[in-house]
């Protein structure tokens, strides 16, 4: 059973005070985080009084349109509000500005309120999705996220039409930092409908839940957690919504910034949550009983919880025959060790253990190091150092120019820091050994993490020799091992030992083996397939 480990204090939720309304038309004067007088006001039937409040809110911003109409017969007075640009305008005029100012011109509007509201809503708008709300901070929410408001004169509920555009966002193409050789070509975009879409598309089952929430005082944006009900954790998802419900903060730019916010172990360097720009991962993960969570403007979902084995493995490793995902996973594995240990170990045995060399190493690379006026402590740290520069530069510049950089400059220094003398040959292919052995790991934070602790276990061996190393690697599994992931052990199924678990960890086993989901997420419906599936030979 997961446990949940929430916290002990909690911030207490101050709710505001709100004086008792005299009548429809009062609207009192306070100010709120939307700019409106008050966060407790509603629409009036004063029409003049109502959209003085919206331009009030809203400002002499030249992108907030306010279009006023005349309808039916009676010429009853109206008001459209919308945001060019956030609004889609060519539905605009063709099926709410045509319908309100041609098709409803000969119609009688002296019936109830509730009846003309009913006669707009039902016979004349043609949008497929309209909602009625009398709050000015909610109708204020709609019109900053690209809905169109309609008031009405003598009424007071409002019409919501949810026709935003879709221009200014890209189209669905192949992720750019998780490309596969097999696999699907789609990845996720900034556009959170989209990206919603695209996992029902995956996963088309009525078990599909998705809750949405607000998340920003000021950016206002729309964040959406998604899992299968019945296979996720009850518990898991209430978490999930609690952290989330506490972030108070004006903005959210983008899923980092909720990442950060919600994880369990803030000073580790090592992720605990999950991100990822393939609908095929979410969808997978959805399927083990996890919680993804997307976030409006970006196209890296959160799944959580997120264990360390995650980050070494890729969609393809399930789309490729099991026989060859072995060898490639204890490749991984290998460059794991070889990335975080391996400049550590040439240093600490140069300096300490030269006896552990045998003869004709350790006389060939005591020639090479003839005449470098470094240790090899510092001389590995300048060529780590120096790679890693090299290594921003290519991200940060343009990519045909960025890959340039890297190469040329790679190969550049290095020949030329070996001819200085500066840097042995040696260190100089065990820095290209460790980068390319990097560049192996799927999980772009954990290799983030990798780079990082590299440097802190270089100066262990410079200073203990292996004796150091040995410390390094085992202070970083004995934290490791601590972790937790919304209360999922970091480094399951490994430790805590769960043997079913193991099909899925240095190896893949074959599909028709794996009939049970992880046990520390995907217990509330632990079969995942019937257990007769192994092909057999076909019957003479």
């Amino acid at each position: 059973m997961i446990k949940i480990h929430k916290a002990v204090s909690r911030r207490k939720r101050q709710t505001p005070n709100r004086e008792s309304r005299q009548g429809s038309d009062n609207i009192q004067g306070t100010e709120n985080n939307l700019g409106t007088k008050d966060i407790s006001a509603r629409l009036s039937k004063d029409l003049e009084k109502n959209e003085s409040v919206f331009q009030q809110a809203l400002g002499n911003s030249p992108d907030v349109i306010f279009r006023y109409l005349s309808i039916g017969k009676q010429k009853v007075r109206a008001v459209l509000i919308f945001i060019s640009g956030l609004a889609d305008t060519a539905s605009i005029a063709e099926n709410i500005l045509k319908s309100l100012t041609y098709e409803i011109r000969c119609e009688d509007l002296n019936g109830a309120e509730q009846l003309n509201l009913a006669l707009i809503k039902e016979n004349i708008l043609s949008n497929a999705e309209i909602a009625e709300e009398n709050s000015f901070e909610q109708l204020l929410k709609h019109i900053l996220l690209g809905d169109t408001v309609l008031l009405i004169d003598s009424l007071e509920i409002a019409i919501v039409i949810f026709a935003r555009s879709s221009q200014g966002f890209r189209a669905v193409g192949e992720p750019v930092s998780e490309a596969l050789i097999r696999g699907p070509r789609e990845g996720f975009i900034e556009k959170l409908q989209i990206n919603r879409s695209m996992i029902r598309r995956k996963l088309r089952s009525p078990k599909l839940k998705f809750q949405e929430l607000t998340i920003g005082e000021i950016s206002q944006t729309q964040v959406c957690i998604s899992y299968l009900d019945g296979i996720a954790d009850k518990q898991l998802v209430s978490e999930v919504l609690e952290r989330l419900s506490r972030i108070k903060i004006d903005g959210i730019l983008e899923s980092g910034y909720i990442e950060e916010l919600i994880q369990d172990a803030p000073y580790s360097p090592f992720p605990t949550v999950r991100t990822t720009e393939r609908p095929d991962t979410v969808a997978a993960c959805l399927l083990e009983g996890k919680v993804a969570i997307l976030v409006d403007g970006t196209p890296y979902v959160i799944v959580v919880p997120g264990t360390f084995i995650e980050f070494l493995q890729v969609n393809e490793d399930y789309y490729q025959s099991y026989i060859f995902v072995l060898g490639i996973r204890i490749l991984r594995y290998l460059s794991f060790f070889i990335t975080l240990f391996l400049p550590s170990m040439y240093v600490a045995i140069l300096t300490f253990h030269q006896e552990m060399l045998p003869s004709t190493l350790a006389l060939s690379l005591s020639a090479t190091r003839q005449g470098i006026p470094f240790p090899a402590f510092v001389e590995a740290l300048i060529m780590e150092v120096a790679f890693e520069i090299l290594r921003e530069a290519g991200l940060r510049l343009p990519r045909p120019v960025g890959q340039s950089v890297s190469i040329v400059g790679a190969l550049v220094i290095g020949d030329a820091a070996v001819k200085a003398g500066l840097v042995s040959p040696a260190m100089v292919i065990i820095v290209a050994t460790t980068a390319i052995a990097s560049f192996t790991i799927p999980g772009f934070s954990l290799g983030l993490a990798i780079r990082l602790l590299r440097f802190p276990i270089m100066i262990l061996s410079a200073s203990l020799g292996l004796y150091g190393l040995i410390v390094a690697g085992f202070a970083l599994f004995v934290h490791m091992s601590t972790l937790r992931s919304f209360g999922v052990p970091y480094l399951a199924p490994i430790a805590p030992a769960n043997w079913p678990g193991q099909k899925d960890v240095f190896l893949r086993a074959p599909w028709w083996a794996m009939t049970t989901r992880p046990l520390d997420t995907g217990h509330q419906d632990f079969m995942r397939e019937k257990t007769d599936l192994k092909p057999q030979k076909p019957k003479e």
